[in-house]
């Protein structure tokens, strides 16, 4: 048996990182069984589609690395299949007419079970469930109706979701016996929950996959950190490659848990990725990245600043916070500034050259003795001066990417204003 999932956002908003692990979850059981991943947009609730949202959707799926097989299909094109066999169900009893509606007949004894790849199995008394709207007046079938005759029509042999799916499911189940279909594997996920042990929501911080890619997070450090999430391979390993997590991953080991959304976690797996990089590779996706916020920095000065950074920084957005400096005027906090420092450091590099890390450190070492001041004493107002913030890249590093002329003129300028 081939094995084949589906995944299924509503196109109601844009795609939520809840909705990105449960995905992620279908794709890597797809992926590690050689089977089929397919993506149907399901917009059977036409009063709430946000249109912009299924372009959102695919983009961030293929930005993590989650691909699909097939064309995306749309739930609305399935109505008319929908409504031929409601009529049939209505015609064998199984369903009836209630006010322009089409009502699935439920069983009212007895118990419908299944054995849940995550969670064992789950018996939901008969009496409990009530008999279902399949297809409204106007013609549209429901959820509880188009995504199971779709998930038969399409051969799905496992429907891996959420735990808030759990009720839906005999409902579903009982709709694809009448309709003489073997319902699929059932695995319901736990639910994804804050720090403070609460449903993840905005409250918490970044939630959607485009503020996650806004943020400087890698894909790939963003996917690991999410297949851990309610999975442990050994209980050990935190960082893996997707292949290696596709080739480990099992519903067997998926825990019924919540899971807790750690984003101090994810900052430090994301900085441990990005000081795994080479520095050409490292200076690439920085590059990218600034491009798709539109920062309009040089190119071959990004690259240059790259190496000051790949050690301190855990995520890209933190980038111009750190080396803003060299691409535009500082506002430093004058109150840290000490005028006669400045302008002995100023005579202290005039002489220096060449311009270089080397060079400027010899200076200010010179500087210190000269003054008999500690160097962090020396160093900070300089740093404020050239750079406008306490916190930099080495300041050695820094003064010589900056370049003597600019470095000087800022030294010069605050130790006069100040």
């Amino acid at each position: 048996m081939t094995v084949r999932v589906r995944m299924a956002p509503s196109p109601t908003g844009f795609l939520h990182i809840g909705g990105v692990h449960t995905f992620l979850f279908n794709w890597l059981y797809a992926r590690g069984r050689g089977g089929e991943c397919l993506l149907r947009i399901e917009n059977t609730d036409t009063s709430r589609e946000v249109t912009e949202a299924v372009d959102q959707i695919q983009r961030s799926l293929a930005w993590i690395g989650i691909d699909w097989d097939r064309p995306v299909t749309f739930q609305l094109d399935a109505m008319e299949r929908c409504r031929e066999l409601a009529a049939k169900l209505v015609a064998d009893g199984a369903a009836y007419e209630d006010e322009g509606a089409i009502r699935f007949r439920m069983p009212d004894d007895g118990s419908t079970g299944w054995d849940d790849a995550v969670r064992g199995r789950i018996e939901v008394p008969n009496a409990q469930l009530e008999d279902v709207v399949i297809v409204r007046s106007d013609g549209r079938a429901t959820y509880n109706f188009a995504s199971p005759v779709e998930d038969m029509d399409d051969g799905i042999t496992h429907v891996i979701r959420g735990e808030d799916h759990i009720s839906n499911t005999p409902k579903q189940i009982q709709i694809l016996r009448a309709l003489g279909h073997e319902p699929p594997v059932y695995a319901h996920l736990g639910s994804i929950l804050g720090p403070d042990g609460k449903k993840l929501s905005k409250r918490h911080g970044a939630v959607s996959v485009d503020e996650f890619r806004a943020a400087g997070y890698l894909s790939e450090a963003l996917v690991n950190f999410l297949a851990l999430i309610g999975w442990a391979p050994d209980g050990e390993t935190t960082e893996m490659t997707v292949a290696e997590i596709v080739e480990r991953f099992t519903l067997e080991a998926v825990s019924s848990s919540p899971g807790t959304f750690d984003y101090a976690k994810l900052d430090w797996l994301n900085g441990r990725y990005l000081r795994a990089l080479t520095p050409d590779a490292y200076a690439d996706r920085l590059l990218v990245f600034l491009h798709e916020q539109s920062i309009g920095w040089d190119k071959e000065r990004v690259r240059a600043a790259a190496p000051l950074v790949q050690e301190k920084i855990g995520r890209f957005e933190e980038f111009p916070g750190m080396v803003g400096f060299l691409f535009g005027f500082v506002d430093p906090d004058v109150t840290l500034l000490d005028p006669a420092i400045l302008a002995a450091a100023g005579k202290a590099f005039d002489p220096v050259e060449p311009w270089v890390a080397a060079g400027i450190e010899v200076a200010l070492k010179a500087l210190c003795e000269e003054l008999g001041r500690k160097p962090k004493e020396v160093f900070l107002p300089i740093r404020v001066a050239v750079t406008g913030s306490r916190i930099s890249p080495g300041l050695y590093e820094s003064l010589e990417l900056l370049g003597k002329d600019t470095s000087l003129a800022r030294i010069r300028a605050h130790a006069a204003a100040s």
